[in-house]
């Protein structure tokens, strides 16, 4: 499978959605989620941006964190889905599929030159 670079406005727009549906599968850490997200296709997200994002799902009650020992190495500290994140996910995954729906109703419509 390809890598594939996605323009960072597109990526900024559906990375925290995507991060909170891989923590719905049940308690996972950063290194896993990152893993996973890679294969599903959205490339590879880094710490620097992954992070950020699991603390502000944390500030805002959609996810919880707790730390648990590693195997055979340091500890870990893995993020579960709220029952709020789990609504949230819900939701904006649904007006996340009505969007795209529109915007590709709009942009499979051929372009006319003028």
């Amino acid at each position: 499978m390809v890598d594939e670079r996605w323009p960072g406005e597109w990526m900024r727009g559906v990375l925290s959605l995507c991060v909170l549906r891989v923590v719905a599968d049940g308690p996972t850490y950063g290194y896993a989620i990152a893993g996973r997200l890679a294969d599903a296709g959205l490339g590879s997200v880094k710490g620097g941006t992954l992070y950020p994002i699991l603390t502000r799902l944390e500030t805002d009650g959609l996810v919880t964190s707790s730390w648990a020992a590693g195997n055979g190495g340091p500890g870990r500290k893995f993020f579960s889905l709220t029952p709020t994140g789990a609504q949230a996910l819900r939701e904006r995954a649904e007006q996340w599929h009505v969007f795209t729906e529109r915007a590709a109703g709009l942009l499979s419509r051929p372009v006319v030159p003028s």
